[in-house]
């Protein structure tokens, strides 16, 4: 997989910046958003695919992209598919910032450091080059105003801005509402993509609880089978969540940005 192209993780990471104060809009969403965003780029990398509402890794081979074959081999080892609810709905220690890391190192963006109250260090990060931006801001724009089918990378970052409430950044207020709903729309352009911002639209809604197996839901023992029932299905979340994602030759992660 070659480096000259970036990645859908690193282009939801960029829209999401803001170009003024460094900030990220939506932070906590944005951290599931770019677990997503991972699966559909091994999608498109031919390593994963959509088996009903599970991942299943189909070329285990890495990618070269050493965040991205993290999360690959950590699929791999699951040995079965998993759904991506609870794959995007697990731990994400530091995703953010180990994007945030190289996208710095690329010289995409530049830290800011700075101090919140005068006593607590910060970090920002604001674009060194917002031609990327504009570029990637722009595929979505001719999406949304054109009405053209756009290409696999474009609809699956438009359906993954939407899930994670970028639409409201990018197009604000009421002029933007038909900006926002057409963003939404683009979300039927790329099954996996879609799949994903579904996913992600689900773990914020809560909706991302294990069902019970038929033996555990027919217990018939009043409360003690409706306790083991519970218990069980606390086993099943807790086996289903993958283990947090730590970069190969991980980095020392800054004060994360706000």
């Amino acid at each position: 997989m070659g480096r000259s192209r970036r990645t859908i993780p690193e282009e939801l990471l960029l829209l999401a910046l803001d170009p003024t104060t460094g900030t990220t809009a939506q932070p906590q969403s944005l951290d599931l958003g770019l677990a997503g965003a991972q699966l559909v780029e091994l999608a498109l990398a031919g390593r994963i695919a959509p088996d009903g509402d599970r991942i299943a890794v189909v070329m285990p081979r890495p990618t070269g992209d050493p965040t991205l074959d993290t999360a690959l081999e950590l699929l791999r080892r699951r040995g079965s598919p998993v759904r991506a609810v609870h794959w995007i709905g697990g731990p994400r220690l530091g995703l953010r910032q180990t994007y945030l890391t190289h996208l710095e190192r690329c010289g995409m963006v530049h830290a800011v450091v700075g101090q919140m109250c005068g006593v607590l260090p910060t970090t920002r990060y604001q674009a060194t080059d917002t031609a990327i931006s504009r570029e990637i801001r722009a595929r979505l724009d001719s999406a949304i105003r054109t009405g053209v089918p756009p290409d696999p990378r474009t609809a699956a970052l438009a359906a993954l801005a939407h899930a994670v409430g970028l639409g409201k950044h990018l197009y604000p207020g009421n002029e933007g509402r038909s900006s926002r709903s057409r963003l939404r729309d683009l979300i039927r352009h790329d099954p996996m993509g879609g799949l994903v911002a579904h996913a992600v639209l689900d773990v914020q809604n809560g909706v991302a609880q294990p069902r019970r197996s038929a033996a555990v839901a027919g217990g018939g023992n009043g409360g003690a089978g409706r306790r083991k029932a519970s218990v069980r299905g606390a086993v099943a979340s807790a086996e289903t969540v993958p283990q947090p994602v730590t970069p190969h030759g991980g980095v020392m992660a800054r004060a994360a940005a706000s």
